[in-house]
């Protein structure tokens, strides 16, 4: 059994329209599963239909913060019936981004709660997006001390990990690989393998040695990689212990 899995991916993103038969054809080959993520109801459609689809795909659903200039209570109807398919393992990615602020604070802030309440009425895990934006993050997970999931692409500090991770998993990718990487290598040194899964976020944020080019789900590999070398493991360990990881974070 090959366990490599891919915790976060974007299959439906433009990028895979000239070879996504290709890319689904190499994840069949050699991965477990993948999990598409939500970033608006286009890709929350798209990742539910993919995960009927094939077998190896599931999804989530949810708004991005760069996403929630339109969002209402049809838009929160619509999450919480795609939502309810079976092989929708959580809501997201929510979150904050003040890096880019294309809507006010207080109005992410607002959604990000609407949405965490979804996640609590359906019993669902959440991805969560942060971006300059820890500190009022954390605020809100306080809010929803019974909500479990992953902070992907995690930007914090090992500190922070150390207090979130009873209830969060921590998402590494491939700027693991990056030569700017020394906070995150900290973090992936600071904290259990048991909290750690990996992810891609492709098409972007490629690792090395493909930084550069797009991104997909095969490369999650490279990170594997790197997390044994840090942490001075074999590579089957840290894949097997991973795909452990990111079935319990998603129920799978």
């Amino acid at each position: 059994m090959n366990y490599l899995v891919d915790s976060h991916v974007h299959i439906d993103s433009k990028e895979f329209n000239m070879d996504r038969g290709k890319v689904l054809e190499r994840i069949k080959e050699k991965m477990d599963f993948v999990v598409n993520i939500g970033c608006d109801i286009k890709s929350s459609r798209i990742g539910v239909e993919y995960s009927k689809k094939y077998p190896f795909i599931y999804a989530t659903v949810g708004i991005h913060p760069e996403n929630i200039g339109n969002y209402s209570y049809d838009t929160e109807k619509e999450l919480e019936r795609l939502a309810k398919n079976p092989k929708v393992v959580a809501i997201g990615e929510i979150g904050l981004d003040y890096h880019w602020m294309i809507d006010p604070k207080e109005e992410q802030i607002e959604v990000f709660i609407e949405q965490m309440k979804i996640a609590e009425r359906l019993g669902k895990p959440v991805v969560i997006h942060t971006r300059d934006a820890m500190e009022d993050t954390l605020d809100v997970l306080s809010k929803f001390p019974n909500i479990k999931g992953i902070l992907h692409c995690y930007p914090g500090s090992v500190d922070i990990a150390l207090k979130m991770q009873k209830n969060y998993y921590f998402g590494i990718g491939g700027v693991l690989t990056f030569k700017t990487a020394k906070k995150l290598i900290e973090v992936v040194k600071g904290i259990d393998i048991s909290r750690l899964v990996l992810e891609t976020d492709c098409p972007y944020l490629t690792p090395e040695p493909y930084r550069g080019r797009r991104n997909e789900p095969i490369y999650v590999e490279y990170v594997a990689q790197k997390i044994a070398e840090i942490k001075e493991m074999s590579y089957e360990d840290v894949i097997k212990i991973t795909n452990e990881n990111a079935r319990k974070a998603y129920n799978i």
